[in-house]
Parts: C-alpha cells; structure tokens; sequence
C-alpha cells in the first residue's frame, strides 16, 4: 500500500537483555553459524587448488601465510566488523542488509542528500547480491560435503552430482512444511559439528604444534608485502572463510547480539580456528592431502561420518540463506522493492518462520542449474567470494555513514575506523575481480538483475501511483458531493471496507462504484495500509482513525500500521478499532471488502525507457492475490478493475 512513519512505535527488545539464555545460544549456533561454520570444509582446498587460474604454490612460507591470513580475515571481518560494530546498528532489533536501508531512510526522512541516496543505492544493491548468495551458497555447500565420497572411496565420485541434487530438491520441497521442528535439531547438531572439527584440527595440531606460529599477525603481513602477488590472488580463495559474516547481522532480530556474541567466541571462532590450523598442521606434514585436508584430518574409521555430518551442516548452512532470502524478499515487497508476494507464516510462535512459494522454487531451479553447470565446489568458489565481499563492503560503507549521522561519530574517529577496514574490504573485493571472467561475473550478473527489477519496480510503482491519483481525485471532494448526486445515491445496510493507498484520493473501487451502480453501504470504512520502516508494530498501535474521517455521513478513514516483517490482516486491525471512536455502528462481521485491481498498460508518457516499462509490467504478474495477501475473507470479498498506463 504506501509506506511512511506517521507514527511511533517502541523497539522491541531484540538484543538487549542482562542474560541470554543457554537455549537461544543454542539455537543460533543451528541457524546463524551454519554458513560460516562450515566453510572449513572448502576454503584451504580451494586457496591451494592446481586448477586456479592463478594457483597458490603449496610452499611452507605461503602456508603459514596463507593459514595466518585465514585468521586474521575471520578476526577483522567477523569479529571486528561485525560482531564487535556492526551488530550495534540495529533498526529496531532487527538486522541486515535490508534493516541497514530502512535505518538509513529513518534517518534522512525518505529524502537526504546525493550521499544518502548513492549509499541507499548500494543498500539495495547489496540485498540483490544476497539473492545470488542464497543460489550459490545451497550448491557449493552440499557440493563440497558430498565430495567427502571420493576420498571415502574414490569410485564414487560420479555420483556426486546425482546425489547432491537429491540433497537440495529435498531440501527446497520441504520449505513450505516450515522450520520449526527441523529447527529445533539443529543446534544439538551444530553443537557435534562444531566440536567434532575442532576436536580434528586439535588433533592435527598435535602431530605439527608449529602451525601455531601462524597466529602471528607477523606471517599474514610478511605473506601479503613479501609475495603480494601471490598473496592477493589467494585473497579471492581467503574470502570463504568469512562466508556467512552477513548472516550473523541478518539475524541478530532472531536471537539477540549477545546470544550471536557468546555462540561466536564461545564455540564457533575457537571450533573454526582449530580446523584451519589442524588442515595447515597435516599440510605441513603431508602435501599430497592438498586435494581434501579437511576431510583427510580425519582418520580413516571416521571419514564417512564426517561426511554425513558435514551433509547434515551444510544442508543446516544452506536452510539458513533460503530462509534468509525468504525474510529479504518479503521485506523488499513491504518496502515497495518487490510487487506483493504470497507469503506463508509456517510457525504460529516464531515470528520471522515464513515461506515464500516464488522464491522457493526460483532458487530451488536456480541451484539445481548451478550444480550442473559448475559441478565441484572448486568451480563454484571462484564465484561464491564475489557476493560475499561486495555484501560485505557495502555493509561496512553504510555502517560507518550511520555511525556519523545517527550516533554523531565525529568524522575523525569514524575515518580512524572505516578507511583500514574498508582498505581490507577493497583488497578482497579487487582480488575477487581477478575471477571475473573464472566465474565471478554470476553473482554479479544475479544481482545487477535482481536490482534492475527491484529499482524498475520501485520506480514504475511510483509512476503508477502518481497516474493512479489523477485518476482517483481528492477524497474530501467526493465525500462532499455524495449527498448531491444525481441521480440520488441508495444507501444500503451494512458496512463496506474500501482498501485505499492514502488518505487524500478517493478509492477506484468506491468511485467507480458510486459512478455505475449508484449504491454505497450505509457505513464505509477507507482503509489505508502504512508501512512503517520497523520490524514490526504493537496491536495497540495498529490502527489510528484520521481525524479528517468523515463521520457523519457514516464515512471513516482509518491507517492500519505494520512493520516491515509484518504480512498485514486487514479483518484483524478492524477488530482492534475502538467501538466509542466508530460509534459502535461498524459491522466487522459481516463486512464486504472491496479491491481496486489495476491493469497496467504501456503509454506514450517518457516515464520509463521502453524496456523497463515492459519488465515493470512483467514482473507484476507475480503479484500475490491481494484478497488473500491482506486476509480478507474471498466470499466477501469484491473487487473491480481500472486500467492505468505506465
């Protein structure tokens, strides 16, 4: 409907808290640190792998280099960036790239200078980028763990592929069953995956105690001045390691910071250091396990249940995305970034637990294509890093913009800050540019795609808005001319709901209405929808009704607020109106709803360039049936349709 912040409404209490519960710890440990938890599996494999177009020589130097930059990237990017900064920029509790954006349009009112509209840019531009996150993530992770096979038995590797797409079509048929249950295992499952691979690189520590050394800042450094040719082109391999960094802010409104904190430094950073130094520690010994050093850790008794747990993890890795680009979708649709979407709550108690049908099966044919196209993990990665590090600087850009406009960082500090992170955010993100032409350019191909549509669709939104008004005219003068229409209008018993975009235009459906059938119920309510830029608003602020409502000739115009990871019900925020405000005379009961639906058309008008107004108008066959998106009762239920041209 519209969006705005007319207004306001208390934070939740997200993160905050003196305690955190071992319980929540839990349960983010099963569904924040999938991703990141086991990029273990991959990313040394990778760094070394012969088959890069610039390969890593496997020399002792560049390994303590290479294990040295491992760690200090997780400690500067996760730690630092995100866990220690970025987390505090909530908005409302709530995290992500797309919380960041509302937070940005709150602060600079919808309007804000040219800074302010190029970082919003880059904000959406971001969250197009996690939708080539969530294909690539599903497909390098079950990928890599399925490879576990071959070194089980090597002639098993021609199945890898079959089984893994197994994996991920199971995976995507049960998202419309919801989470909940499933989601309850993962945790205890994390918990073994985590301790199982720290308890392996301990192992390998053991028989090699030097790859300690490499937790010396001093070998990262040496690695990057000494052979910076070499050492910039593993970086693009070096980036899989803090895949996944995103997620920790992404749902942070889930579990709280302090929860994501203490499962981070408590089990997952100590679990994660150990296995990349256990992989550097057998690397040191034995070079010929380059091929596969994580799963060669382990002994051979082991090396098939560590491939059924790291099945187990990655499938948990890749649950976490698909119901991330779930959450990102719909509040893109709220945000008015997306046409409305048919959006499924599968968890009556956890709010956030959502299915989204076109999203679930674009992605499931998406990784599916993927799989077969790339068919290794070592293929797949010199695509994965380019997202990841552009998520990542975008993110970094726009935390530091609202740590001085919203927290008044004096300048100084904030550049103190921002310039070294972000100069090792750029490295990351120059050395993934090296593997355009490897694989990199598929990320960046998704989201320039997804961030076409969602900017035609914002802009062709605005167009047709603006059409719509002319169309609709000023709601004061029509309510004014009712009692004088001819010929005279018949008022009938009941209520009627007109759904409305704003307060200041007359419904198409009451208009036309009004125009043909010259009839219109004895009470009418104008509804309105506002969305606000926060997560989500308490029922006792639900609804509001204009003071402007036209009472006497039984007309009232009410707002209806909800959050952004709110999927509005229309029926409800009635019944939550005050029966002393309505006169008691509304019938909610039995009310008839009535929608206005548009038919888009393209026009001579240089609103659009051509190709843009025939996307907008493709992609708004994708729009959720309104009557069911706003829950409203289909037998009551009228609608009446208007054309609008683009």
């Amino acid at each position: 409907m519209s969006t705005g912040s007319e207004v306001e409404v208390p934070a939740p209490a997200g993160g905050g808290g003196a305690g955190v519960r071992s319980a929540v710890v839990v349960g983010a440990l099963g569904v924040v640190f999938g991703d990141i938890g086991t990029s273990p599996i991959y990313t040394i494999q990778t760094v070394f792998n012969p088959d890069d177009p610039h390969p890593v020589p496997l020399g002792t130097d560049h390994l303590y280099g290479v294990v040295s930059l491992i760690f200090w990237s997780v400690m500067i990017i996760v730690t630092l960036t995100y866990v220690t900064l970025v987390m505090h920029a909530d908005n409302d509790g709530e995290g992500g790239i797309m919380a960041l954006i509302t937070l940005l349009r709150r602060l600079t009112g919808g309007a804000g200078g040219r800074t302010a509209a190029v970082l919003a840019g880059l904000g959406i531009f971001g969250a197009a980028l996690f939708f080539g996150d969530s294909m690539i993530t599903p497909a390098i992770s079950v990928l890599s763990a399925v490879e576990g096979l071959k070194v089980v038995q090597p002639g098993l590797e021609e199945l890898i592929v079959p089984i893994t797409v197994v994996i991920i079509i199971g995976l995507f048929a049960v998202q419309r069953r919801g989470t909940a249950v499933v989601g309850r295992m993962f945790g205890p499952v994390m918990i073994v995956w985590f301790v199982a691979i720290g308890a392996l690189g301990v192992s390998g520590i053991a028989r090699h105690p030097q790859i300690l050394k490499a937790l010396s800042p001093t070998y990262a450094l040496s690695f990057m001045v000494g052979h910076f040719g070499i050492a910039f082109f593993a970086l693009a391999a070096i980036v899989l390691s803090v895949t996944g960094a995103e997620a920790l802010y992404a749902d942070m409104g889930h579990f709280g910071r302090k929860a994501i904190t203490r499962g981070w430094l408590g089990l997952v950073l100590p679990a994660c250091t150990l296995s990349y130094l256990g992989q550097g520690a057998l690397l040191l010994g034995d070079r010929s396990a380059v091929g596969s050093p994580f799963f060669l850790l382990a002994p051979g008794w082991a090396r098939l249940p560590l491939v059924l747990l790291a099945t187990a993890a990655t499938v948990i890795a890749s649950q976490a995305v698909i119901t991330g680009a779930f959450s990102v979708a719909a509040q893109a649709a709220q945000l008015g970034y997306l046409p409305r979407l048919r959006v499924a709550h599968t968890s009556e108690s956890t709010i956030g637990q959502i299915y989204v049908p076109w999203i679930n099966w674009v992605l499931m044919v998406s990784v599916i294509t993927l799989v077969f196209a790339f068919r290794s993990s070592a293929a797949l990665a010199f695509a994965f890093g380019m997202a990841v590090t552009a998520t990542i600087t975008i993110t970094t850009l726009l935390f530091f913009y609202i740590a001085h406009t919203k927290w008044r960082t004096p300048l100084w500090l904030v550049l103190i800050g921002a310039i070294p992170l972000l100069v090792v955010d750029v490295l990351f993100l120059a050395a993934n540019m090296t593997k355009l032409v490897h694989g990199a350019w598929l990320p960046l191909l998704i989201g320039i795609s997804a961030f076409t549509v969602m900017t035609t669709w914002a802009r062709g939104r605005d167009v047709v808005t603006r059409a719509r008004e002319r169309v609709e005219g000023p709601l004061r003068a029509f309510v004014d001319e009712l009692p004088d229409h001819r010929p005279p209008l018949l008022r009938i018993p009941g209520t009627a709901v007109f759904l409305n975009r704003g307060k200041e235009t007359t419904p198409l459906a009451m208009r036309a209405n009004v125009q043909h059938n010259r009839v219109l119920r004895e009470h009418v309510v104008i509804m309105s929808i506002v969305t606000l830029p926060v997560p989500r608003v308490p029922a006792a602020q639900r609804t509001q009704i204009d003071p402007l409502g036209y009472t006497d000739d039984g007309i009232i115009q009410v707002n209806a607020y909800f959050g952004y990871m709110e999927t509005p019900n229309i029926p409800a925020a009635l019944a939550l109106l005050d029966p002393a405000q309505t006169e008691g005379v509304l019938s909610i009961e039995d009310a008839s709803y009535f929608l206005s639906k548009i038919e888009l058309a393209k026009g001579p008008e240089p609103t659009m360039a051509s190709w843009r107004k025939s996307l907008f108008i493709a992609t708004s066959y994708i729009t959720a049936d309104a009557a069911e998106y706003f829950g409203l009762p289909g037998e009551r239920t009228v609608i009446m349709g208007a054309r609008i041209e683009v």
